[in-house]
This record gives C-alpha cells, sequence and structure tokens, in this order.
C-alpha cells in the first residue's frame, strides 16, 4: 500500500471514529507502529489531523478557544442563561462550571444578592465577585491554555470540600446515545464531579452543541435534574434525557 492511500484511510478511520490510537491504525492496517507515527506526523504538518499523546484528533473535534466561542449563538445562550437563573434565588449556594454559556448565566445572577459561588472560571468569578454581599471561591488548579478557567487533580479535590443547592454546568458535546462528552479527560471528570455536589444539578446546552460527540464521557449523568437549551433537541436527544428523570427547559430568546 502507498503512503498516501494508507494515509488517507487513516483519514477515514478519524472520520468515523472522531480520535484513534496508534495501537488501533496498527491492528486495523497491519503496519508497523513506527510507520503510523510517522504517518501521523506528516498528517498532523499537513495540518489533516490533530497529533496527540499515542494516537490522533480530527481537527473538528478540538474544542475552539474561549474568544472564538464567545461569538458563537450568543442570542441562544443569553436566553439560557436567563432561564436558569429563574432556578436560583437570593441566599442560595451553587457551583458555577466555565464556559461560554455559564458566563451567560453568571451574567443573568448579577441581581441576586447573598450568593455563595464556587467557581474555576475566572470570568464567572469576575462577574459575581464584590457586589451584593456574594462570596466566591475560586476553585484552585492548572489553568487551561487561553480559558480563563482551572481544571485537574487540585480543582477536583478543592471541590469534593463543598456541597452546593445548585451546579450549572457547560456542554461541549451532546448527543442521545452518549449525552454529554468533552474534549479534555480533565475537564470531562470536574464536570462529573460538579454533578455529584450538589442538590440540584443542571446542564447548560446551546443548540450548536447538539448531535456531537467528543472524545471523553461525562459520568454521572444520572444525577442531572434539569436541562436547559435554546431550541428543542431532537426527539432521540429529548428521550435521553427524560430517561434520565431530568426536566428538558426550552428558554424563550428574546424578539428584536
Amino acid at each position: 500500500m502507498l503512503a498516501e492511500q494508507r494515509r488517507n484511510q487513516i483519514l477515514n478511520i478519524l472520520d468515523e471514529k472522531g480520535a484513534v490510537t496508534v495501537n488501533q491504525l496498527h491492528r486495523q492496517l497491519k503496519v508497523s507502529q513506527e510507520t503510523i507515527r510517522r504517518d501521523i506526523i506528516k498528517l498532523a504538518s499537513d495540518n489533516r489531523l490533530l497529533k496527540t499523546h499515542g494516537g490522533a484528533l480530527l481537527i473538528d473535534v478540538v474544542e475552539p478557544e474561549f474568544e472564538a466561542r464567545l461569538e458563537v449563538n450568543s442570542e441562544g445562550k443569553k436566553a439560557i442563561g436567563i432561564a436558569a437563573s429563574k432556578l436560583v434565588g437570593d441566599g442560595a449556594s451553587l457551583i458555577i462550571d466555565s464556559g461560554t454559556t455559564t458566563l451567560c448565566l453568571a451574567e443573568a445572577l448579577i441581581p441576586r444578592v447573598s450568593l455563595t459561588v464556587f467557581t474555576n472560571d475566572l470570568h464567572v468569578a469576575g462577574k459575581l465577585a464584590g457586589r451584593n454581599n456574594n462570596r466566591v471561591h475560586l476553585l484552585g488548579g492548572e489553568m487551561i491554555g487561553n480559558e480563563g478557567a482551572t481544571a485537574g487533580l487540585d480543582t477536583n479535590t478543592m471541590l469534593q470540600n463543598y456541597f452546593t443547592d445548585f451546579s450549572f454546568i457547560g456542554a461541549s458535546a451532546l448527543d442521545a446515545s452518549t449525552l454529554l462528552t468533552d474534549y479534555s479527560r480533565e475537564i470531562a471528570e470536574l464536570r462529573g464531579q460538579m454533578l455529584l455536589q450538589a442538590k440540584v444539578s443542571v446542564l447548560l446546552a446551546d443548540s450548536t452543541k447538539f448531535a456531537k460527540r467528543a472524545p471523553v464521557r461525562v459520568n454521572h449523568m444520572d444525577q442531572l435534574s434539569y436541562v436547559v437549551c435554546d431550541e428543542k433537541p431532537s426527539m432521540a436527544i429529548a428521550e435521553s434525557i427524560s430517561n434520565l428523570d431530568a426536566e428538558l427547559i426550552i428558554a424563550k430568546q428574546v424578539s428584536k
């Protein structure tokens, strides 16, 4: 098999799976692992895939950076933030995840007083700290790229010390079969922990995340009480949410 044919096969396999390891490609294509590694390096240098430790990812399964995501479906995210904020009364304690949709929630919560907030997001902390007698705790840990947020073992360990009235987590990808998945193991584990630490757990998922799947599953989805979206998801996704005994809330967008 010619090298270009083999590399096209690698891309076809990635199109199917979204992520693949060197071992999987070695078994499937019946060539040496060293050959596979060279192919991945070549394809990565041509910007046709993303090289990872031990494998590769499709370019389009890498989550866009925070600033780029701010511009995507901004009205839908604002509507989700407003709808989710109605669940929260003055004096509540809550965990707020990092992300652009949870930032919209934080903006909608500005009128509330005496909130106790635990967050791994610097932007969220900045919206709610120093106003209305709020107490805001920033979860420590390693900073993630340009996200303005923390994640990792230290973040999870600190979070386990707190139990709150609400937790609000964001969505990177949501489909009917795997439900919530993420592009990062650290973020997936943190979101799963957030679901465990609250009496009422809420997923905020804007419609651009529907029918997408990222490489890492988020666990403890059975802890969800609400899923707030800007549009009605497919019947299959809605049924999966119903099977969790979670209530689906469709946020109403303000007409321009």
